[in-house]
């Protein structure tokens, strides 16, 4: 199943795709393929390719194969997936939905200037660039604050998950 979606802002168009419940077998059978493929050419030098009807090879690009892949993997999972161009103008309900926040906190992060955004009217408008751009920050500091709670931890010998020694540096804090 497939759904299209017009973006604000230009003619280019968010396209959806539903795994359907009958292709579920299809899917999966694909998916094995595509692994088994990806297996058979990290060992060589050959590309996987498309066969016309006249027999004629043509290689697929890496980037494209990878792509599919995932597509593959998604769908035969029982998920969608939706294409956008990256040039698209997203509404706030759309960049919400995108980054997994509500509408609200995008509003706050938008007021924020952590994201930016036009107002060609009454309403915000949100490019894809700036939202992965967002994404790729908030992952990257995350990733930061999570490793240096780590190094800390391991310098304090606290083992995260075991309150028997956070009660002991409790305790000795205490004395």
């Amino acid at each position: 199943m497939s759904t299209s979606t017009e973006i604000p802002g230009g003619a280019r168009k968010a396209q959806t795709y539903l795994p359907e419940a009958t292709s579920r077998e299809e899917l999966l059978d694909f998916a094995e393929l595509m692994r088994e493929l990806e297996a058979y050419l990290s060992q060589g030098a050959s590309r996987a390719a498309l066969v016309d009807p006249d027999g004629n090879a043509r290689p697929i690009p890496d980037e494209i194969f990878r792509i599919l892949d995932q597509v593959t993997n998604t769908l035969a999972a029982g998920e969608g997936i939706t294409i956008i161009p990256q040039g698209a103008t997203m509404t706030t309900q759309q960049a919400a939905d995108f980054l997994g926040v509500s509408r609200p906190t995008l509003v706050r992060l938008l007021e924020a200037d952590d994201i930016p955004y036009t107002m060609p009217g009454r309403h915000r408008r949100v490019q894809l660039e700036d939202l992965v751009a967002y994404q790729t920050k908030f992952l990257a500091e995350r990733r930061a604050a999570l490793r240096e709670l780590h190094r800390t931890s391991v310098e304090s010998k606290i083992r995260v998950g075991d309150p028997r020694e956070v009660k002991r540096v409790t305790e000795l804090d205490a004395e």
